[in-house]
């Protein structure tokens, strides 16, 4: 009989590929956590890790119950924090502060490239 003849064969092994996936996923987001967390000590990390290696289902399953709102709140600060400097970087990079803007216009004038009427347009547009 061939593998792929059955509904449910096929049902059954996607239910189990899935399953896998989600354990090693779980299993890496706790090893993540494990490391980007400042408050646990080396010791108790260490724990943590040697009862993954050797009873990883129960070791993932415990680890979110005792430490998966701690894990929560410390993904939604990394977000916060790489938001505000993505935002910072964002902001620096792409506008000018006015007062770079209007030398900018100020030495365009004094090279003769702009008229003054032309230094006071552009001035009134960056003051407001």
């Amino acid at each position: 009989m061939n593998f792929f003849e059955n509904f449910w064969d096929i049902l059954w092994w996607l239910f189990i590929f899935y399953a896998i996936i989600a354990f090693l996923y779980a299993v890496f987001m706790v090893i993540g956590d494990l490391f980007r967390d400042n408050e646990l000590s080396g010791w108790w990390k260490a724990v943590w890790i040697v009862l993954l290696v050797f009873i990883p289902f129960l070791t993932v399953l415990a680890y979110m119950i005792a430490r998966g709102k701690g894990m929560a709140e410390r993904s939604m600060a990394r977000a916060r924090k790489s938001q505000q400097e993505t935002d910072a970087y964002i902001r620096s990079v792409a506008t000018a502060s006015p007062t770079e803007e209007i030398a900018k216009a100020k030495a365009l004038m004094d090279a003769g490239t702009i008229s003054a009427e032309e230094f006071a347009q552009i001035k009134s547009k960056i003051v407001v």
